[in-house]
C-alpha cells in the first residue's frame, strides 16, 4: 500500500501532466504563420515600361512596332493613398499600343506595379485588338532607336517651361507622360501632362524624345 504522502505526490504529478496536455496544440498542428507584408508599389520610367511591354507584344506578333505609351498617374490610384503622382518621372501603371503590319492589327498592353484594393492586376496584361493602318497619322509606329531620353529627363525639361510653377501652386497635381511619333515634324516626342485629366491638362509641355530639347507648350 502506498503511503499517503507518496500517493499525493503521484496524483499531483499526474494532474500537472494532464494540464500540460490540455494546454498544448493538437499533435501535428502548426501555429498559424504571420501574414506576409503587402507588396510595395513598383513604379518605372516610361522607357523601362515600354521595353517590357514591347518584349511581351512580340509574342503576339513578331513584327510589332510601338505606336504610343502613356502613364496613368492620379491621386489615390487603385485606392492606394501612396500611389505615385509622377513627380519623379515614374508611374506604377503604363499603357502601350503596338501595331503589326502582317496582322494589320494593333493591340493594347498594360503594365501595373500598383497595389491597392482597386489596383489593376500586377504585371503585364493584354487588352483589346483593333484594326491598324501604319499610314494613319494618329497611329504612326516608331522605331525604338529614336527613344534616347526617358521620362525623368523629359520632366526636368518640362519643369523649366512652366511645370515647376504649376506644381508649386498645387503639389498634389498628377503628372503624366505620353510618347508618340509627331508626323508633321518627323519627331518622337514626350508630352509631359500636368493635371488631373490627361486629355485636358492644365499644362502640356512637348519635349524631343531623342535630344531632350524643349519643343513647345501646348496649354
Amino acid at each position: 500500500m502506498l503511503r499517503p504522502t507518496i500517493g499525493k505526490t503521484l496524483l499531483t504529478a499526474a494532474f500537472a501532466v494532464l494540464l500540460s496536455a490540455c494546454s498544448s496544440s493538437p499533435s501535428g498542428e502548426k501555429a498559424p504563420e504571420p501574414k506576409p507584408a503587402p507588396k510595395p508599389t513598383e513604379a518605372e520610367t516610361g522607357r523601362v515600361a515600354l521595353q517590357r511591354l514591347y518584349t511581351t507584344s512580340r509574342g503576339w506578333a513578331g513584327d510589332t512596332e510601338p505606336i504610343s505609351v502613356q502613364s496613368q498617374n492620379y491621386k489615390n490610384a487603385g485606392g492606394n493613398p501612396d500611389a505615385p503622382l509622377g513627380h519623379d518621372g515614374k508611374s506604377a501603371v503604363w499603357r502601350g499600343i503596338f501595331g503589326s503590319r502582317s496582322r494589320q492589327s494593333m493591340k493594347t498592353y498594360m503594365w501595373s506595379g500598383l497595389t491597392g484594393p482597386d489596383a489593376p492586376p500586377a504585371g503585364i496584361n493584354p487588352g483589346s485588338e483593333d484594326s491598324f493602318s501604319p499610314n494613319n497619322t494618329s497611329t504612326t509606329p516608331f522605331q525604338l532607336v529614336y527613344l534616347k531620353m526617358d521620362t525623368d529627363q523629359a520632366l526636368e525639361t518640362a519643369q523649366k517651361h512652366g511645370g515647376a510653377a504649376v506644381l508649386k501652386k498645387d503639389p498634389d497635381m498628377p503628372v503624366n507622360f505620353s510618347l508618340a511619333w509627331e508626323s508633321r515634324r518627323s519627331m518622337l516626342v514626350w508630352r509631359v501632362l500636368y493635371g488631373k485629366n490627361s486629355n485636358e491638362p492644365d499644362l502640356s509641355v512637348v519635349v524631343n524624345a531623342t535630344t531632350n530639347d524643349f519643343v513647345r507648350v501646348e496649354k
